[in-house]
């Protein structure tokens, strides 16, 4: 599925933040964000993290240049993480899959453009691991199905019921969320954005 939209939502940053706090009224050690009651950890956050980095190392000279690009990659990764589980909760809703076969055949199409698929998506602005491809394609062609049910003016409705009901709380030291814009405040990750590869810039990434 190749359909664009222009419709693009900007982060901002909320006033206060919601805490993860346990019974005890503690931060919750290890805890990034809980999305639906179900965490998503420092370590699987961290993991994407050092994917990125590992892959933006091996680009030779223009290595520094990539990292330095990113400052804020962690926060950036997470609210990826948090706006994939909004989409998957949405879809699901609107009895929407995308199968491994559509995912496939995205990514040979894309695959034909100039500069490598690898390559660019790497340069984005919320960059890709070559092994974070296939999800970024996955979000790209669900995100593409709900905006065709619903269209680009109404989509953002089956988004904010999908997010409120995840009843999603982020730790504060990556920012906070925006239930309103349906990403995460005080990042770079405009988030209703579709593009003909993942993470190529610009525009960029979700």
């Amino acid at each position: 599925m190749h359909r664009r939209t222009a419709l693009s939502v900007s982060a901002a940053l909320l006033v206060a933040a919601p805490l993860l706090s346990a019974c005890s009224g503690e931060t919750r050690p290890g805890t990034a964000a809980v999305v639906g009651g179900e965490r998503i950890t420092t370590s699987a956050l961290q993991a994407q993290v050092n994917d990125v980095r590992a892959a933006q190392n091996r680009s030779g000279q223009a290595a520094a240049e990539l990292i330095a690009r990113t400052p804020n990659l962690e926060r950036a990764k997470l609210g990826k993480m948090i706006q994939l589980r909004v989409l998957e909760k949405a879809a699901d809703g609107a009895g929407i899959s995308v199968s491994t076969k559509e995912i496939e055949e995205s990514r040979e199409a894309q695959e034909k453009g100039a500069g490598g698929l690898e390559e660019r998506a790497l340069q984005g602005r919320v960059p890709l691991a070559p092994a974070q491809i296939d999800e970024e394609l996955r979000f790209q062609l669900l995100l593409g199905k709900l905006t065709e049910r619903f269209g680009e003016d109404k989509i953002l409705q089956p988004l904010s019921q999908a997010a409120e009901q995840l009843d999603i709380e982020v730790n504060p030291r990556y920012g906070a969320w925006d239930a309103r814009q349906i990403g995460l405040g005080a990042a770079d990750t405009p988030w209703i954005t579709q593009r003909t590869a993942p993470e190529q810039a610009p525009p960029a990434g979700a």
